[in-house]
């Protein structure tokens, strides 16, 4: 859909009951759309349940990429999700994962700078990484600390653990061009409760492209390939598909980006003021962060499923 076209529209009864009526593929975002922390928002399991019930295919697209794809399983049955299989969860981490493997096809290890969740969807996927040794060690430093000949790509993801060595050494192997350079996602920050924040994959990102003079790869929203990923397991059509997200600058520009409709959902990151500012600007590049949608929440879907 062209920029010019989207337009921040709030969805009343019948309308939501077309849109539906015409997309067969929902994907969600889970952060701020199916859950905030530990606590799933309100409806959120009772609207998944329904669409799968209409027949409709429910994907979970999320940047969060500090948890394997199980670990998420859990999380859903936790909350009150009953029905969600592990399948039908694409993060960050798995996506990496599969495009190392099935896209870049990297002969080599790859040095990671991430949490576990990173590195689990790598081992699963038969990906080899570098095992950090030595640096325990007493005198340790970028001088004289091992690096591994066998590095053929870093990835970067969220990680608080986040250490001035570990971005020397990704500094260090990417001074070889053929060392493919990729992050998981480019969220800059995370929202937590008391109004503080955790910086994201990005602001790492950041800090290794300032080292390296080099530009990475981005795999998460709002790079298609997340959605090429769903698409070439689950033969996806982008005009029967709609993406429900909290962030205008990663969710609804991923669906723009993959030809899908969006609808930003208020109970997150991004706020309806902020949408009518993108919508008002002269960017088109703004614009593509323009939601075709607004719901105060995904809850707002239940009156149209339950009828």
């Amino acid at each position: 859909m062209a920029g010019g076209s989207r337009g921040c529209v709030t969805l009343r009864g019948s309308q939501f009951q077309e849109l539906l009526d015409a997309k067969h593929n929902v994907l969600f975002d889970c952060d701020g759309v199916i859950w905030n922390g530990e606590t799933a928002v309100t409806g959120a399991p009772e609207v998944v349940r329904l669409l799968k019930q209409r027949g409709k295919r429910v994907f979970f697209v999320t940047n969060n990429c500090t948890r394997p794809r199980e670990n998420y399983v859990q999380k859903f049955s936790r909350l009150g999700f009953t029905e969600v299989a592990e399948e039908e969860i694409f993060s960050s981490a798995y996506c990496s994962a599969a495009y190392l493997r099935d896209v870049a096809k990297v002969q080599g290890k790859v040095y990671v700078i991430a949490c576990s969740g990173v590195i689990k969807e790598l081992q699963d996927a038969g990906v080899p990484v570098v095992e950090e040794v030595g640096d325990e060690e007493p005198g340790t430093t970028i001088y004289n600390c091992p690096l591994d000949p066998d590095v053929k790509a870093v990835l970067v993801g969220y990680d608080e653990n986040f250490t001035f060595m570990k971005l020397a050494k990704a500094s260090c192997y990417l001074m070889n061009s053929d060392v493919l350079f990729l992050a998981t996602d480019p969220d800059p920050w995370h929202p937590l409760r008391g109004g503080r924040i955790t910086p994201g994959s990005g602001s790492l990102t950041a800090a290794l492209e300032t080292a390296s003079s080099r530009k990475a790869t981005v795999i998460g929203k709002p790079s298609r390939f997340m959605f090429e990923c769903i698409a070439s397991q689950f033969d996806l059509d982008p005009a029967r598909s709609l993406m429900v997200g909290d962030r205008l600058e990663t969710d609804i520009l991923f669906g723009s980006n993959c030809g899908l409709s969006t609808m930003l959902t208020l109970t997150g990151v991004s706020t309806m003021e902020e949408a009518q500012k993108y919508k008002d600007s002269e960017s088109l590049e703004r614009k593509d962060c323009v939601p075709d949608y607004v719901v105060e929440s995904i809850a707002d879907f239940l009156e149209a499923l339950e009828e």
